[in-house]
């Protein structure tokens, strides 16, 4: 888009290109987590199936509106495309543009909510009172009573983000990089301090809401979705350990629901960012995705996971089927006795399909065309699993063995494997990547200090 003539406005559509494709950098596309019925005087509801081309349970794809505020900003983070030394086309939305765009695209079915994030105009307590105007506005105004997704601004005051928080259903706090030292590279204008008080507001105020919803069943709900954050993946040099590591603690000690992991994409032309010459890093985010969920769901720890000897996925396994192979002393798992805890550490066995397998061992025994039944996988789980104490065919318990089956040898040809020498792989192999980051040097300090 061209930059408009000195003193020619700008209309509410030119400003909507702009602010959406400025908002794509930021993953939204979570469940709301949050239930609300029409309440016959509002505007629309809110279901906990899904937001951003997500499917929910009877099959719908439901999306939101995701801008942001302005894309104006007082920081020059070398990452981002919204960077104050960057020249491109700017814009900033007023409060009441943000609730006609939603309500109008919620009125011809576009939407089901609304994410609303901004760059930093004037200074962040500004800014988020300028997102707390538009909530305002969107609930007590137009009576919107869709799902609502917001950025708490880091450095904003503490009030205007608690006012805030009683208006959405979920907040969030970008945690941009997994480490302080990446942030004061990438970002000096940042403080790892500023961006990690306003989570720990948002969580006190969710108990503080709890209990006044324990004792008055009227009371308004903060953040009924909870909080969540977005950490850059490759930007800088720490390991998938470091970044686990990080997402333990955030979930441990902020009580987060989910925390994002964007794969960096090389914007700006800076000599501090990576060259990236494969492209943006997107199977290792997808492999932390896959660790994310086994923290999560499935009982494991990030120690258990990864090691400081070996502090990286192994890109032609998934986390679980890496874990597995590694510990083949705790296998084979038999089916008809071992606890559901121990099920879920099978590859190929989810959440569901363990609950399946102990809920029906208890009419009888199993057998290896019950478990594909139940949603099992069996061309994984047939290397870690017996049925009355067989397998399903005669197989070993031996490393090279299980990945060769596991993997395809067009992968093991790509990531650099003869199919008999398993060894952890790192997507920096080739990158010539600089150094990496000492653990201590972790965000693990500075969530202890909060």
């Amino acid at each position: 888009m061209e930059f408009l003539a000195a003193g020619q406005e700008m209309s509410v559509m030119e400003k909507l290109g702009i602010l959406t494709d400025a908002a794509k950098y930021d993953v939204a596309c979570t469940s709301s987590g949050v239930d609300r019925k029409g309440n016959g005087r509002s505007m629309g509801n809110c279901a906990a199936s899904g937001i951003c081309h997500s499917f929910s349970s009877d099959g719908r794809c439901i999306s939101l509106l995701k801008i942001l505020l302005t894309n104006e900003c007082i920081y020059d983070c070398k990452y981002c495309i919204n960077r104050c030394s960057n020249d491109v086309p700017r814009a900033t939305f007023t409060p009441e543009e943000v609730c006609t765009l939603t309500m109008e695209f919620y009125k011809r079915n576009y939407i089901e909510g609304l994410f609303l994030s901004s760059g930093i105009l004037g200074n962040p307590t500004y800014t988020m009172e300028l997102i707390f105007r538009t909530l305002w506005l969107l609930r007590r105004k137009y009576g919107f009573n869709g799902y609502i997704h917001v950025k708490a601004i880091p450095g904003a005051d503490g009030e205007i983000i608690r006012r805030t928080g009683y208006l959405a259903d979920r907040m969030s706090v970008n945690l941009e990089l997994p480490t302080a030292e990446g942030l004061k590279n990438l970002a000096p204008n940042k403080h790892r301090k500023n961006i990690l008080t306003p989570m720990r507001q948002i969580q006190n105020h969710i108990h503080e809401s709890r209990y006044d919803l324990a004792v008055y069943r009227n009371a308004p709900k903060f953040v009924a979705g909870g909080q969540s954050t977005q950490m850059i993946i490759g930007a800088t040099g720490e390991s998938d350990y470091q970044i686990m590591g990080v997402a333990e603690s955030l979930y441990r000690k902020f009580e987060l629901k989910r925390v994002f992991y964007s794969a960096f994409v090389r914007v700006n032309e800076d000599k501090s960012l990576p060259a990236l010459p494969g492209g943006p890093p997107l199977l290792r985010e997808h492999r932390l995705y896959q660790a994310d969920w086994l923290l999560r769901f499935y009982g494991f720890s990030a120690e258990e996971l990864l090691s400081e000897d070996r502090p990286f996925f192994n890109v032609m396994l998934d986390p679980k089927e890496d874990w597995a192979v590694r510990h083949l002393e705790q296998f084979p798992v038999e089916i008809n006795r071992a606890p559901y805890e121990r099920l879920l550490r099978v590859p190929g066995i989810g959440v569901n399909s363990a609950r399946r397998i102990v809920a029906a061992r208890r009419s009888g025994n199993l057998r290896f065309g019950d478990m594909k039944k139940m949603g099992v996988v069996m061309k994984r789980a047939v290397y870690f699993v017996t049925c009355n104490g067989k397998m399903m065919y005669p197989t070993k318990l031996d490393e090279d063995y299980i990945v060769r089956g596991l993997t395809s040898e067009k992968d093991r040809i790509r990531f650099g494997s003869d199919g008999m020498t398993y060894r952890q792989m790192s997507l920096f192999d080739d990158a010539g990547f600089q150094r990496q980051i000492q653990p201590e040097e972790a965000l693990g300090a500075a969530v202890g200090q909060l």
